[in-house]
Parts: structure tokens; sequence; C-alpha cells
């Protein structure tokens, strides 16, 4: 039997079919829990079936990732990321097939999709490099005939917990510098996008049976909660990454904090942009378009906020205005559309009530605002001056919904924008250079990304990822975002004869 429509076919090419197994355990594809559908956002219907893996699958697939670790971690770094840069290469023969992959099931337009799997081959290589660079430093000793220096070690598993929006990318953020540093990977893949999670492994599982090595190093499972619960009580996994809501990533981490394991948590996001009154208005409005609608404004980095000198306020608001009436919305595998469906049924509504609490808090819409009507999860993008004191504006509305404030003074907008929760993505559109290192300064922008004349979305990987407060903490990709996935020890070596103390110390004779 064949997939149900014929523009489905191209997923045989990443060894796709209509019933599919949901499970990678100790090499083999193995699943036993329930029957679930993948679901086309734009439409609704059903792309193929995956059959998730059991809490049982789960056990024997940790069983053996557990006695794969000790080969694994045994293999020399610059070895490991051989087999990384083998992945790449993989997934490179594959970029477009999986781009397309990507914005079928999640609904993100095609660009963004092949995009994502890009960012995966950019983690591979920057991993690649990085195998030969896991140093530790030399420490003087106060003592004589010693010598301090730091080592770092494997932490043997990592789990790594992923959402919908970037179903694939944050696999590579972690999975790629994970491996060179010598640890074993367990994926759980979203629930609502297994198709990319077997696709993916199965490319990451030919390279490892290419080069005769487990299967078990790399392990993944589709599946739904009982699974994340199950990778966040374990305690052979010594850091579990998660992205996903602050809600659920506060579960994950008080779970994980509880056996003394260690977290990497990803979680919401309220970002704002900055337009001051010297700012590049062209950049300025192309910039919040793609930070606001891009992915269907479903990126954590996404931009939720938008603060307008009031000198500027109605000039770059009338643009901005008009450039949203312009944005096609559609198929998201079409050559024009800019925004596709939001991801399920469930997103939708949502949105709907989202639109409700905004009007119902004096929220003004501006444009948009509405569900499209058909059979997909398509959405308008949406406008709304509001009051900055709106409790809705607070929280992360996961949708293309941009709220709009105005400011007097660079001080009233730095407070405006650090009074969320959330401490992801900012931006701020000037040419003042005091303006610029005030922004980036102790008394600037409380995130961990903090931009210039750029949007909020959109990070290269050779920087590290993440935000502050309620967005967890946690760096991934670039910079010293290995250091999270491996266990440092002081070593202090004393190759003299004598005992010296340290301090000073005198004990006995």
């Amino acid at each position: 039997m064949g997939f149900s429509k014929k523009e489905y076919e191209f997923l045989a090419e990443i060894g796709l079919g209509p019933d599919n197994i949901g499970g990678y355990v100790n090499g083999e594809w193995k699943a036993t829990g329930s029957v679930i559908s993948s679901v086309n956002p734009s439409n609704n219907q059903m792309i193929a079936k995956v059959t998730e893996a059991s809490v049982q699958d789960y056990e024997e697939g940790m069983l053996a990732c557990n006695e794969a670790a000790k080969k694994w971690k045994s293999i020399p770094a610059p070895k490991r990321g051989e087999i990384v840069r083998q992945i790449g290469e993989a997934l490179r023969a594959k970029l477009d097939v999986l781009g397309r992959l990507v914005s079928l099931e999640m609904g993100k337009i095609l660009p963004e999709g092949i995009g994502e799997v890009q960012e995966i081959i950019d983690m591979c290589d920057y991993a690649v490099g990085l195998s030969r660079q896991l140093n530790g430093s030399i420490i003087p000793s106060e003592r004589p005939d010693h010598m301090m220096l730091e080592a770092w070690n494997p932490l043997g598993i990592v789990g790594v917990i992923t959402a919908f929006n970037f179903p694939c990318a944050v696999l590579g953020w972690n999975a790629c510098i994970a491996l060179v540093c010598g640890n074993c990977v367990v994926w759980k893949g979203a629930p609502t996008t297994p198709l990319i999670t077997i696709a993916v492994t199965k490319l990451m599982a030919e390279v490892f049976e290419k080069n005769n090595l487990p299967g078990a190093i790399f392990t993944s499972f589709c599946g739904g909660a009982e699974i994340g619960q199950a990778i966040a009580k374990d305690t052979r996994i010594a850091l579990v990454s998660f992205t996903g809501s602050s809600k659920v990533g506060m579960m994950v981490q008080q779970t994980v904090n509880e056996r003394f394991g260690k977290c990497l948590l990803e979680l919401s996001g309220n970002n704002a942009i900055i337009v001051m009154d010297d700012a590049d208005i062209k950049l300025a409005v192309r910039s919040i378009l793609f930070a606001a609608v891009g992915t269907a404004g479903q990126r954590c980095t996404t931009c939720r906020r938008l603060f307008l000198h009031e000198s500027i306020y109605q000039k770059v608001l009338d643009q901005l205005v008009g450039v949203y009436k312009q944005v096609k919305i559609g198929d998201p595998l079409e050559k024009e559309t800019l925004v596709g469906p939001l991801h399920t049924r469930a997103s939708r509504e949502n949105f709907e009530k989202g639109i409700s609490s905004i009007k119902s808090q004096g929220g003004k819409i501006l444009v948009g605002g509405s569900v499209i009507d058909s059979d997909g999860n398509f959405v308008q993008p949406t406008i709304v001056e509001i009051s900055p004191d709106a409790s809705v504006v607070k929280e992360e509305l996961f949708g293309p919904v941009l709220y709009v404030m105005k400011f007097k003074t660079l001080e009233e907008a730095i407070e405006m924008n650090n009074s969320v929760p959330q401490g992801l993505s900012s931006s701020i559109f000037t040419r003042r250079p005091e303006a610029i290192f005030k922004w980036i300064g102790p008394h600037g922008s409380d995130c961990g990304i903090v931009n210039v004349n750029i949007p909020t979305n959109g990070a290269e990987i050779g920087g590290a990822f993440g935000g502050e407060k309620a967005t967890g903490g946690g760096r991934e990709a670039g910079s010293d975002s290995w250091k999270q996935y491996m266990r440092r020890s002081t070593c202090t070596i004393n190759y003299g004869s004598e005992l010296p103390l340290a301090q000073g110390i005198s004990f006995g004779s």
C-alpha cells in the first residue's frame, strides 16, 4: 500500500512509508506502543502512520545505550568528530528532501524547512572542529613540584527532548556537541512531528552501522509524555536537555533535580524589538516582519512586543501595517508563501482565545486578528495596539501576534523590555553608540540574546543560544556550551617527594 497522496511519495527517499516504526532501540527499529497519525497542518489530513515506542521499549533501549556508552567514551574525541562529520555529509545529501518534510509536517515555509536542516549540518561542521579543542586549563600551583590542571570527560548519556517548532535543529544543537564530547544520546522528538524524528534517526543510524559502531550510541523514540517522564526520572541520564514551555520545563527540572541530575532548559520567550528615533526605519520594518511572522510566529525567538519611539511611532506603524497586508498566507511548500499554518488545531484554538483576551483587555486590532476559513490551521498575522500593563502582554501567545507600544526614553523602553518573566531574545534599532552600549551593558537588556539592528530570531550557531529567567538559563550550540555536556575535574599532581599543604598549613611532621 502506498501513500494516500501522490505528493507524499518523496518521503520514500528518506526511508519513510505509509506505516512507520517510531523507536530505534539497540540498533533496530522497534516500537510496541500506540499507533498515531502524522498530520499535515495545511489541511489536517494524515500524512502517514507511526507506531510509538512504549515504556518497555524505552527500558530496552536504555539498557543497550548504557552499555554502548562504555565504548563510545573510550574512542578519541577526534575520531568521534569524524563520525559526526559523516552524519553531516549524510544530512547534506538529503538536505532538500528533509527540508521538504520539515515544511510538510511542521508547517513552516520551505526556505525555513531547508534552513533548519542546514542548521544541523552546520552544527556537525562546528562539532568536528570542536572535537580537537575540548581543552582544559593548566593552573599554577602555590606548592613546589605540584601541577594543577582541568580534565574534561564525558557525562555518559545525554537525553534530548525537542519541540515541534524546530523538530530537528534543536537536536543538532545538542546531539552534535554531546556526541563529540563522548556521550551517547537518547532523543525523544515532538509527538506531532514523528516522521522528522524517524527520518533523521535513519540517516544517523546508517553512519554508525557503516562504521561498525553500536547503534545504541544514538537511541530515539517517538512518544508522548510517558517517554519524557522516563527520561527525566532516569538516573542513567546525566544531562536532560528540554525544549518547550516554561510550565513543562519547570516540572522537568524539578524531576531531574530530585535525582541530582543536570538540566539544560530552552523555554518560553516573549521577545521585544525597540525602535529608536534615529533608527533606519526601512531596515527596522523588514526585520520586524521576519521576526514577528516568520514560522507563523511559532519560534521561541519570535518578536511578540514592539516598542516604538513616540516621534516615529505612526510612521513605522503605517509601514508595518502596509507590509502585513501584502503577506501571502498559504501552503508552505508553495514558492511565494511567507506564512504557513499554525502547527495544530489546538494552536489555532489558542490563537482565537488569545485574540478574545486581547480585546477584553483593551487591545485594538490594527490588522489581522482572525482565523482563515480553511481545512488547515491558517490564521492572519496580527498587529495589536495595547497598554504595556495588560496582563496578556506578559504571556507568550504562540502565534503571529505583535503587541505595539510607544515610549519616550531609552530607559523606559529597556524597563518595558525587562518587565516580563521571560528573557530569551531582544533587539534595538539605533545608530547611536551610547544607546547600543547601554543596551548590551549591565543596565540594558536582561535577555540571553541581545541584538542591534537585526531581528530577534535567526540566530547563528557559533554563539551560545539561550535565555534567562523563565526561559530557563540553558545555553546550546556554540561558544563554550560544550562544557555543559562534560564532567570537569580539577586535578592536582604531586611529582615531588615532599608534601607541602595549601595555604601554608602545617600538619604534624
